[in-house]
């Protein structure tokens, strides 16, 4: 697995999958990323550049712990940048990984040429995702076998009695079937301190953020999903209006991770806005003919 020097010398590692143009990707949690996995096959029509944030994965844990904070974790994908050689790139962030590539393009808004927000996290921008927005949306899932002990949950969390959010993992899905439960329990965060410390004080300054995002020419996608309950459709469009060329997609039937949910639909969407369209099935008759 390739690695490369961050600018205070902690070796940081990156994964490599697919062919044609890259795609540098910054996954969430902070975790290991192989969450991610090849984003529901998107691998299959860009290069996927997917890095192991500091202290995750198969990349090093820091001396100091302070640079787990989001802010800091900018200057690692500038110094990944820089060792690939790429004048400019297009930027894909997932989750709390959105937080980092948003702060990114803020600092940075001449090297990247196409941000991709999946399931945006929206605190490097100060939009809050309140309570009652999340009760509100969860309502959507009420006719699932699962939703009356899931919900319960979820109100004591807003009424700060209760902790557990591994009850409340279904909302996070478009589906909570095997599949899925398989891909949350392997996604968990390991590090606990890179948990704790990726949002600590200092962490985000929303308001240079954003207009620092006002003079932003990069196109950007913000895609969420249908049932997100991380990143509510509502909170995602509050966010895409902070861009001058933002476009929203809201994914049907999906969750936190619509390319788990729906690949075909995920890819599609994000491909085409990358550049490169990915192949229509056939259909009809020329379909049935074999070469």
């Amino acid at each position: 697995m390739p690695t490369f020097s961050a600018p205070d010398g902690t070796q940081l590692a990156y994964r490599v999958t697919g062919e044609g143009d890259p795609v540098v990707c910054v996954p969430g949690g902070p975790t290991d990323s192989l969450y991610l996995g090849d984003l529901g096959g998107l691998s299959t029509h860009r290069q996927l550049i997917v890095l192991d944030l500091r202290g995750t994965g198969r990349s090093a844990i820091p001396e100091d712990a302070s640079s787990y904070r989001c802010d800091r974790l900018v200057d690692d994908v500038e110094a990944l940048r820089e060792h690939l050689g790429l004048p400019r790139m297009d930027l894909l962030g997932h989750s709390a990984g959105t937080n980092i590539a948003t702060q990114y393009v803020a600092r940075h808004p001449e090297n990247v040429s196409k941000l991709a927000l999946i399931g945006p996290g929206p605190r490097a921008v100060g939009i809050a995702i309140t309570g009652e927005m999340r009760r509100k949306h969860a309502q959507l899932r009420r006719n699932e076998p699962w939703f009356p002990t899931a919900f319960a949950t979820l109100e004591a969390i807003t009424e700060g009695t209760s902790s557990d959010w591994e009850a409340i993992a279904p909302f996070f899905w478009g589906r909570w079937d095997a599949a899925a439960q398989k891909h949350h329990a392997a996604s968990q965060p390991s590090n606990k301190e890179a948990v704790a410390l990726f949002a600590a004080e200092g962490a985000f300054d929303p308001e240079t953020t954003r207009a620092a995002l006002a003079g932003c020419e990069a196109p950007v996608l913000l895609l969420t999903g249908e049932f997100d309950l991380n990143s509510p459709p509502q909170s995602a469009a509050e966010f895409a209006a902070l861009f001058p060329d933002a476009t929203l997609v809201v994914q049907a039937g999906a969750g936190h991770y619509p390319w788990l949910d729906d690949a075909d639909q995920f890819v599609a969407t994000t491909a085409a806005f990358l550049g490169q369209r990915p192949p229509l099935p056939p259909t009809g008759p020329e379909s049935d003919k074999k070469p």
